[in-house]
Order: C-alpha cells, then structure tokens, then sequence
C-alpha cells in the first residue's frame, strides 16, 4: 500500500512544488476534533452552487495540466482526470455530492497516483486501454440511466391514464 502522498518523496520539480500545498488545503487541512476524520476547503466551497464546484474543478484541472507538462505519462493524466470527472459530476448534486466531496478527495486521490509514478514506478504507459473501459463504463450508465427514465416515465404517465 503506498504511504501517504503528503509525506512521500515525490519529487519537487519546476512547477509543481505547490500542488502538494494544494492538494492538503483542498482535502485534507482540517481535522474533525476528536477523529481521524480530515476535510479541506474543498466540501466548504462546492456548498456555493456552481461557482464552488466550478473552482474545486479549476484547481484540479491546474494540478493536472502542472503534472502532464512535468512528464506525467498519459495513463497517469487519463487516471487523474477520471477523478477530476468524478467528483465534478457526483459533486453537484444536493446533499449526495456535499456528503460525498468528504469523502472521495480527488486532490488526494491524484496526488497518490502521482507517487505512484515518481517513486514505486506504476501507471507507465498509454492511458487509452483506461480511456476505452472509461467510455464503455460511461456508454452503460448512461444506458442504464436512459431505461430508467423511460419507466419512471411510463409510470407516471400511467397516473394520468
């Protein structure tokens, strides 16, 4: 199991030396009194509708863009981005993303991929094997998603029928 991506040795190079800073202020500076339990400023601005979810998304975006510009391999960027993608659409969501923007971290997430990388030496390579399971996952929700909204409907037409 990897160790925590705040006291790692991944390498501080041009232009990244503040994602780290980042990444703890956005999910991990604060901590529940008593508990284990951390939190960041992240779930605190997304409680701003759009204009919060909005920034907790530009600061990902510009830790990535920082880690693909220093040599992150593409399956690492593929990877970092489907957590951005996650906790940019699960996130928005009344109730059910603001509980969940406490717990899945995506800044976190990220940054332990990027120890990943630099110091154990995984996620070499191409990102597009990752990159076509995302789409085939992403085709089936919606899918799914799709017939579920065809019987919900049926069913509500059915009251007026």
């Amino acid at each position: 199991m990897a160790q925590n991506p705040y006291q790692s040795g991944i390498p501080n190079r041009p232009g990244t030396g503040w994602i780290k800073s980042v990444s703890y202020l956005m999910d991990e500076q604060f901590r529940l009194p008593g508990t284990k339990f951390r939190f960041g400023i992240d779930p605190i601005i997304n409680l701003f509708p759009v204009v919060g979810d909005m920034t907790g998304f530009l600061i990902s975006a510009g830790m990535l863009l920082a880690m693909a510009r220093n040599g992150a391999s593409s399956k690492v960027v593929v990877l970092m981005s489907i957590n951005i993608l996650v906790d940019s659409i699960i996130g928005p969501i009344p109730v059910i993303g603001h509980i969940f923007d406490f717990y899945f971290k995506s800044n976190t997430r990220n940054l332990r991929l990027m120890q990943e990388y630099f110091v154990e030496g995984k996620h070499q390579g191409s990102g597009k094997n990752t990159i076509i399971i995302a789409l085939i996952v992403l085709v089936l929700i919606l899918a799914l998603l799709v017939y579920g909204l065809i019987k919900v409907s049926e069913w509500v037409i059915g009251w007026f029928s």
